[in-house]
């Protein structure tokens, strides 16, 4: 039985990984972290998820709840991602971070934690995006250069960071398919008068109501349009991806990881 704590477990996507957890075969949640001084600290956190008590108190502290851990499944506040890495590593407990907005040091943490415990930062657990990304490389690297990219993308009024990780990702995607850098090609908002240059990678961003995820890809050329796809209606998709990984990645050996290693998709890199 692999266990899991979850940090962030109060918020939306805490919760729905306690709820998913449930129904997952050779997966228990045995910690639920939030931040100290937090309302729900000493809390059941299945009662907080809606499914009544199973037993285990929202805690503030995750160095106390990794003595009984196998993987950690991170969807808290970025500031604290590289603390959680560090400690995860030194009590050599697996680590899934599905934050985003992440900063720009936050891969030297994650190489330096990847040298003793399995790590994967994914802007997106979802089975469905993880294949998108590989089919935007794809089409990038196959389709003539003037071929526009534009990627859309909505979420719910409450998400804070723009565009979403999961965009930048497909970007990043996009641009490993035509062999460019992406920080050359991405345009990430365009206002007045902006002529499109060829090659660019161009952003935008929808924010309202309670939609749970939309990624757009499009392709657009010459009197014809490609348009690779992803909605999520439902923010199970990701927890349930999120689980299933997080029980694979606790088998690993100390590495860094992908959600592509864990579909063992062939076109992805």
């Amino acid at each position: 039985m692999v266990r899991v704590v979850i940090v962030g477990a109060t918020g939306r996507m805490g919760c729905t990984l306690v709820v998913c957890a449930r129904h997952m075969q050779g997966l228990v949640v045995t910690g639920a972290v939030d931040r100290l001084g937090h309302a729900s600290i000493g809390r059941d956190i299945g009662e907080l998820a809606g499914i009544g008590p199973i037993g285990v108190l929202v805690s503030g502290s995750l160095v106390s709840a990794l003595d009984a851990a196998d993987v950690v499944v991170d969807f808290s506040d970025p500031s604290s991602t590289a603390a959680n890495l560090d400690a995860c590593a030194q009590a050599g407990v697996a680590m899934l971070v599905g934050t985003t907005g992440l900063a720009a040091d936050i891969d030297a943490h994650a190489a330096r934690a990847a040298q003793h415990i399995p790590v994967m930062i994914a802007s997106n657990t979802s089975l469905g995006v993880t294949l998108l990304t590989a089919l935007v490389r794809e089409a990038a690297r196959l389709l003539p250069d003037d071929f526009d990219i534009e990627i859309v993308e909505a979420h719910h009024r409450h998400k804070k960071d723009a565009p979403s990780g999961t965009a930048l990702t497909l970007g990043k995607a996009a641009a490993q398919g035509r062999g460019v850098a992406f920080e050359t090609v991405a345009v990430m908002a365009r206002e007045g008068v902006a002529p499109r240059k060829i090659g660019d990678i161009g952003f935008s961003v929808v924010r309202g109501g309670d939609i749970v995820g939309e990624h757009d890809v499009i392709f657009a050329g010459t009197a014809e349009k490609l348009t690779l796809s992803h909605q999520a209606t439902d923010r199970a998709v990701f927890a349930r991806g999120a689980l299933q990984a997080a029980r694979w990645l606790a088998a690993r050996q100390a590495g860094r990881f992908g959600m592509s290693d864990f579909i063992s998709l062939k076109t992805a890199t």
